[in-house]
C-alpha cells in the first residue's frame, strides 16, 4: 500500500512538473513574440537615427537625439549591406574577433536573413541608392527562447533522480524482505531441528532402530544445510577461495543419485580453477540449476558443465537437453513467481540470481535456449572478491 502511494505521489510530482514546463514554455513564447516586436521597432528607430546623422538634417536637438538612439543599441546585432546585398563592412554588437574574415560575417548575415526581414534606408531616389540592415536576436531574446528547454532539462534530471531514488528504495525494501524472510525461515527451522536431534539420540540407544537412525541423520543433516543456507541469505556470508570444479563435482555426485539412470552428467575443465565463493550458497546455486534441468528433461537427457578461467574471472556454463524456454519467456526466468512447472513458487532461479549477483558480485544469464533442444545458463564469477 505504501509503495503504491509512493508511486502515485511520484507520478503526481512528474505531472505537475510537466504542467509547469508547458505553461512556462507558452508564457516564454508570448514574451519572446512581444520582445521581437519591440526589438524590430528599436532597430527601425536606430536606422532612422542613422539616416538623420548621415544626412545631417534637422536641428541640433534632433541630431543629438539621433546620436543618443544610435548609441543606446548595445545588444541587438546589426549588419549593413547595400541595395544589392553586398556587405559594406559596417556592423555593430558583433565581436570583431568572430568576424575576422568576410566569410564569417557572411555566415552571420545568412542567419540574420533567415531570422528577420531587412529594414531598408533609402539614401537617394535618383539614382536609387539604399542600405539594408539585417539584425539578429539580442542576448535577452536568446535567453527567453532557451529558457523552456533549460526547464525541460531540469525536469528530466528531476525525473531521472526520482526514478533512481524510487528504484533504490524498492531494491532496499526488497532486500530487507528477502533478509527478513530468510532469517525467519532459519529461525523457524532451528526449533524442530533441535528437537529432532534429541529424539534421534534416544533412538540411537535402541539397536532395533539403528538403520532408521542412519537415514534420519542424513535427513537432519539436509535440514541443517537448508537452515544454514537461509541463515546466510539473511546475513553477509563469508567468502573463501575454493576449487570450483571440485565443488561442482561434489554437488553433481549428490544430485546424480537422485536423478535416475536416464540422466547423464559431465563436468569439463582443465587444471585447478579457483574463485572466492561461499560453499553452501554456491552449492545451492548449482543444485537449483540441476533441479531445473532435471524438471525440463523429465527423466532422460544430459547435463553438461563447462568451467573455464579467463584472467580475473571464472565462467561456468550449464547446458541441458531439456524442453527449452520460449524466447518470449527468457527475460522473465529470474523474476519472482515465474515458473513453467505446475508446482512450485518460482523462487529457485530468483534466489540463484540473488546469490550470484548480490553476494558473489558475479552475473548469471540464459546464454541460449531453444524449444525442444535445451537451455544453457552462464555464470561468471570474479576470481577474487570485490
Amino acid at each position: 500500500m505504501n509503495v503504491r502511494r509512493s508511486l502515485l505521489g511520484n507520478r503526481l510530482l512528474v505531472i505537475i512538473a510537466l504542467i509547469i514546463v508547458v505553461v512556462s514554455a507558452w508564457y516564454s513564447r508570448e514574451l519572446s513574440n512581444a520582445l521581437a516586436t519591440t526589438e524590430r521597432l528599436k532597430v527601425e528607430h536606430w536606422v532612422e537615427a542613422q539616416k538623420t546623422i548621415l544626412n545631417s538634417a534637422g536641428t541640433a536637438d534632433q541630431l543629438n537625439l539621433a546620436a543618443r538612439i544610435s548609441a543606446d543599441n548595445t545588444d541587438i546585432p546589426i549588419i549593413e549591406t547595400n541595395e544589392q546585398d553586398i556587405l559594406t563592412g559596417n556592423f555593430i554588437n558583433i565581436d570583431s574577433a568572430n568576424v575576422s574574415d568576410t566569410n564569417a560575417l557572411k555566415s552571420y548575415l545568412k542567419a540574420f536573413k533567415q531570422a528577420h526581414p531587412p529594414i531598408i534606408m533609402v539614401i537617394s531616389d535618383s539614382p536609387y541608392l539604399a542600405n539594408k540592415y539585417y539584425y539578429g536576436e539580442s542576448k535577452l531574446q536568446t535567453a527567453i527562447e532557451w529558457f523552456p528547454l533549460l526547464q525541460l532539462l531540469v525536469v528530466a534530471v528531476f525525473v531521472v533522480l526520482l526514478v533512481v531514488s524510487q528504484r533504490t528504495h524498492f531494491v532496499s525494501v526488497q532486500n530487507q524482505t528477502w533478509a527478513g524472510l530468510a532469517k525467519e525461515t532459519a529461525h523457524q527451522l532451528g526449533t524442530p531441528l533441535t528437537s529432532l536431534k534429541g529424539w534421534i539420540e534416544l533412538l540411537r540407544d535402541d539397536e532395533k532402530h539403528s538403520k532408521l537412525v542412519v537415514e534420519m541423520d542424513k535427513d537432519i543433516e539436509r535440514l541443517q544445510l537448508i537452515s544454514d543456507r537461509f541463515s546466510k541469505i539473511g546475513s553477509t556470508p563469508q567468502l573463501q577461495m575454493i576449487n570450483i570444479p571440485q565443488q561442482i563435482e561434489q554437488m553433481v555426485a549428490y544430485m546424480k543419485k537422485r536423478s535416475g539412470k536416464g540422466v547423464q552428467f559431465a563436468v569439463d575443465y582443465t587444471g585447478d580453477i579457483e574463485a572466492m565463493v561461499n560453499p553452501p550458497l554456491f552449492d545451492w546455486v548449482i543444485e537449483n540449476l540441476i533441479k531445473n534441468a532435471l524438471d525440463a528433461m523429465q527423466g532422460a537427457g544430459s547435463i553438461n558443465f563447462t568451467i573455464a578461467q579467463q584472467s580475473d574471472k571464472v565462467t561456468i556454463t550449464i547446458a541441458d537437453s531439456g524442453k527449452g524456454i520460449p524466447k518470449h519467456e527468457i527475460a522473465k526466468v529470474f523474476d519472482p513467481g515465474f515458473t513453467t512447472k505446475k508446482r512450485g513458487w518460482g523462487l529457485g532461479l530468483t534466489l540463484t540470481k540473488r546469490i550470484i549477483e548480490y553476494y558473489h558480485k558475479g552475473s548469471i544469464a540464459v546464454k541460449n535456449s531453444e524449444v525442444g533442444k535445451g537451455t544453457t545458463f552462464s555464470i561468471v564469477l570474479p576470481v577474487t572478491s570485490a
